[in-house]
């Protein structure tokens, strides 16, 4: 239930469209819960929680006729090398904001350009955000390695031409991550498109902006988030 409602919430903020990216959940060192597709798709926006099935980390079946109708991402290797890299993360998200696209390809880094406005999202940009050169689909080990290796420790990455991957102790942060990352380059696309310069904020600002930390500001913003999907 949790990754669906969690495919549906990064549809909703615009961070994937129609049937392209996928999220994922550890459950112990073998198994992962993820989106699988089938021949009744309608879209990440329209995942069901029957379309998030259990599998191992080789692709195969976690029980018997679990992937019945259902086939794995092609991408499946994003998940397990960055699961297998990063012990400390449960969840990951491959999404494909078209902002954050487009601002890395425009030659824009992304910076905390802002304070207040999302201090999670100031603090990601300040421990740097960085990018998997290759644009390519991530379909083999060696190019999930890759990835994982251009991510290094950092809790997300831009996919150059592709998208993003957002790893995370749960499933609700690696969005979260992932919608402070779009809004990061929305603002960084609207501020050039305004003829202005992207500056990181004053060093002395950032004592006055303090890491709430996830139990406080994660959790009230996957409420609204969840809330949101709720609307008429």
């Amino acid at each position: 239930m949790e990754v669906a409602q969690a495919c549906r919430v990064a549809a909703a903020r615009g961070l994937v469209d129609g049937i392209l990216g996928h999220i994922s959940a550890r459950i112990d060192q073998e198994h992962l819960l993820i989106r699988c597709r089938s021949e009744s798709d309608k879209g990440v926006a329209f995942t069901r929680p029957d379309d998030v099935r259990l599998i191992r980390f080789d692709g195969t079946p976690g029980r018997a006729g679990e992937l019945d109708g259902y086939r794995v991402p092609n991408e499946l290797p994003i998940h397990v090398e960055t699961l297998l890299a990063r012990p400390e993360c449960r969840a990951v998200a491959h999404l494909h904001p078209a902002a954050v696209v487009a601002a890395d390809l425009a030659g824009i880094t992304i910076e905390p350009v802002y304070g207040a406005f999302d201090i999670p999202g100031a603090w990601l940009a300040r421990r740097g955000v960085p990018v998997y050169q290759r644009a390519v689909l991530i379909r083999t080990a060696e190019l999930g390695k890759e990835m994982v290796a251009a991510m290094g420790d950092k809790p997300v990455v831009i996919c150059r031409g592709h998208g993003i991957t957002s790893a995370a102790a749960t499933v609700p942060q690696a969005v979260l991550q992932a919608i402070s990352l779009d809004q990061l380059a929305s603002m960084s696309l609207r501020i050039r498109s305004a003829g202005g310069t992207l500056r990181p904020i004053e060093e002395s600002d950032w004592a006055d902006l303090p890491d709430l930390g996830p139990a406080f500001t994660a959790d009230a913003a996957w409420r609204h988030e969840v809330a949101r999907l709720e609307q008429p």
